[in-house]
């Protein structure tokens, strides 16, 4: 038994391109770009994450061991 096709609901002219997007495609990178340039434009509000000084003490002790 042959499968059935289901016909294009708009034919495709010849050498055209048909592509959709849905809207978060657009939404979102452009979002993303508002929010970087928001922190470039105003760097006062972009704080350095600090780090846990347990992580940093065991990193440099780590990086002492090593040097000998």
């Amino acid at each position: 038994m042959p499968a059935r096709t289901h016909p294009r609901p708009h034919p495709a002219h010849p050498g055209s391109v048909d592509i959709r997007l849905p809207w978060w495609a657009l939404a979102l990178p452009a979002l993303g770009f508002v929010a970087l340039l928001t922190l470039i434009l105003n760097p006062s509000d972009a704080h350095a994450a600090s780090g846990d000084p347990a992580v940093t003490q065991l990193l440099e002790r780590v990086q002492q061991l090593l040097a000998r």
